[in-house]
């Protein structure tokens, strides 16, 4: 007879960066069953965004994720470039799409590091990071700061690339591509990684299908879908790349994909480099007409969905963000049940998550006359008393 044992990982543990709590039900060394829990660091940022100025809200929303920095702001500027029928000079165009493929190789390589870490085998995360640090100075080259890059506005950017920046980015992402290069070669070819990786974490296309994941999680699980091929913005119509897809559908698979961005990544920054157009840099909005817009950008980790809505005035009505850990997350539920315990971490770390990326408030509202039913104090209340049930059942 089965005896099904519980075993709670987080709220705060030493192999996730953020606060997170997952309880697995374990049956000797194998998962049945796995609860996730977050909302341990809500920051109310929709919320705040609506007591911002349009102009403001991207410094905001770039600290929506520190990885996603690029990311966050051009979505939100293109759902507001929407509502207000902008075009976006051609050289912005070029000098976002820069900065977001920086951004893509920093967060990928930052990524590869941590998982080797994971596994316990930390002469990748040395490799990995010393390897990211490069791109980390050409990413303070182009916006003056190596995380938050407060470059991206409404209508193009605040800031131009100099010749000298532009050549100094492009030797630097040179050196970046040959120690990735190599990087690939001993990741690819590791016995050790293809034993601990190698069949972990399955997710297969179906199940990743039903759960909308997006971004490496997707492709890793051979899902061909990228924002930036299937509804090019910034300059990705103008430059030649590739997408990459891989059917292994497990850690491994994701890894590949990843490494295999990080080359491409390269190949778009100096494209863009190389056939960046002169002009102007800024459509200069003065005002935003009332109306609703979209914007969806393809972040590191995946689709990144912003919805902007507008009533005339300088400051946004509503603003909801969707970031892709928000659907690569539940996931869990499919990559998890099935595994062993040792398994368990790597297989949560798959899909890079952004925990804080994810969090939503709740209230609960009476349905006949719109109250809250609850304050602060009595929801924390309740907390205390679940709490002490649960002491006294254990």
């Amino acid at each position: 007879m089965s005896h099904k044992t519980m075993i709670n990982i987080g709220p705060f543990h030493p192999l996730q960066e953020e606060a997170e709590f997952f309880q697995l039900y374990i049956d000797g060394e194998r998962v049945v069953d796995v609860d996730v829990r977050i909302s341990y660091n809500h920051r109310g940022i929709e919320k705040l965004d609506e007591s911002k100025t349009f102009d403001q809200v991207p410094f905001v929303v770039e600290r929506v994720c520190g990885i996603c920095s690029a990311s966050h702001p051009l979505a939100y500027c293109q759902a507001v470039e929407e509502i207000a029928g902008v075009k976006v000079p051609e050289r912005a165009l070029y000098l976002r799409t820069i900065v977001n493929e920086l951004e893509r190789i920093h967060s990928h390589m930052l990524w590869v590091g941590l998982a080797g870490h994971f596994i316990g085998y930390n002469t990748v995360f040395m490799w990995a990071w010393k390897y990211r640090e490069p791109v980390m100075d050409a990413l303070e080259i182009a916006t003056g700061s190596r995380v938050n890059y407060a470059n991206c506005k409404i209508g193009g950017v605040r800031r131009d690339m100099t010749e000298d920046q532009l050549k100094a980015i492009d030797k630097l992402v040179d050196e970046t591509r040959r120690d990735t290069e190599q990087l690939v070669k001993m990741v690819l070819d590791d016995p050790v990684l293809h034993a601990r990786l190698k069949g972990v974490g399955i997710l297969s296309t179906e199940a990743a299908k039903a759960y909308g994941a997006c971004g490496p999680t997707a492709r890793g699980s051979g899902v061909d879908i990228d924002v930036r091929r299937d509804d090019p913005y910034a300059a990705y119509d103008r430059i030649d790349w590739q997408v990459h897809v891989d059917d292994g559908c497990d850690v491994f698979a994701k890894t590949k994909v990843r490494l295999l961005e990080v080359l491409e990544a390269i190949k778009i920054i100096k494209q863009a480099v190389r056939d960046i157009p002169k002009g102007e840099i800024d459509a200069k909005v003065e005002n935003i007409p009332p109306g609703e817009g979209v914007g969806h950008v393809e972040a590191p980790r995946g689709e990144t969905f912003h919805y902007v809505r507008s009533d005339g005035s300088n400051y946004p009505v509503r603003h909801k963000v969707r970031a892709p850990s928000y659907n690569n997350i539940p996931t869990f539920k499919a990559s998890c049940i099935g595994a062993e315990i040792a398994d368990v971490a790597i297989t949560l770390a798959s899909v890079d998550p952004c925990y804080s990326c994810t969090e939503r408030m709740c209230t609960a509202v009476d349905s006949d006359s719109g109250k809250e039913m609850f304050d602060f104090a009595q929801l924390v209340k309740l907390s205390q008393q679940k709490t002490e049930r649960i002491r006294k059942q254990v």
